[in-house]
């Protein structure tokens, strides 16, 4: 009989599975949250973030700071961008200071969409974590230790 090698004497005491279970169905509610709004979750994210990126700053953004910001992979940032752009959530114009780069801007009706999404995806996690109970700020505060905010 083969076995498995791990010191775990239950799968629930393994962190990473339960993280990986729980972000699965955490993806599972954002995914149909965002389905009214014809946003993937990759597509709301980056948006949300060059929108917040554009408010928090008046200069350029490029699709490498974008992809540093949210954490994405630079060619998937890419790839994601252009399809925000044809559907005219937001426009590539020429960067000011680098003719090689773009300059990533939302449009009137990108702010229009995420700014709705937003709303829906702000209700989704407030049900989804409620689960969590009283414990609830120590898993909020855990998870931002863990993602390495200078907050926590």
């Amino acid at each position: 009989m083969s076995r498995l090698r791990t010191r775990f004497t239950d799968e629930s005491e393994s962190p990473g599975l339960l993280l990986w279970r729980v972000g699965n169905r955490w993806q599972a509610a954002i995914r149909d949250a965002l389905a009214p709004y014809d946003l993937t979750h990759t597509q709301f994210v980056l948006l949300a973030s060059l929108t917040w990126l554009r408010r928090e700053r008046d200069e350029p953004v490029t699709q490498r700071e974008l992809a540093d910001y949210a954490m994405t992979d630079v060619m998937m940032t890419s790839q994601v961008v252009r399809t925000l752009e044809s559907k005219g959530f937001i426009e590539r114009r020429p960067h000011p200071g680098d003719s090689r780069a773009r300059d990533l801007v939302v449009t009137a009706a990108g702010l229009d969409r995420v700014n709705a999404a937003i709303v829906a995806v702000e209700e989704c996690d407030a049900t989804f974590f409620a689960a969590a109970g009283p414990t609830f700020l120590g898993l909020l505060a855990g998870l931002q230790r863990l993602a390495g905010e200078p907050s926590a």
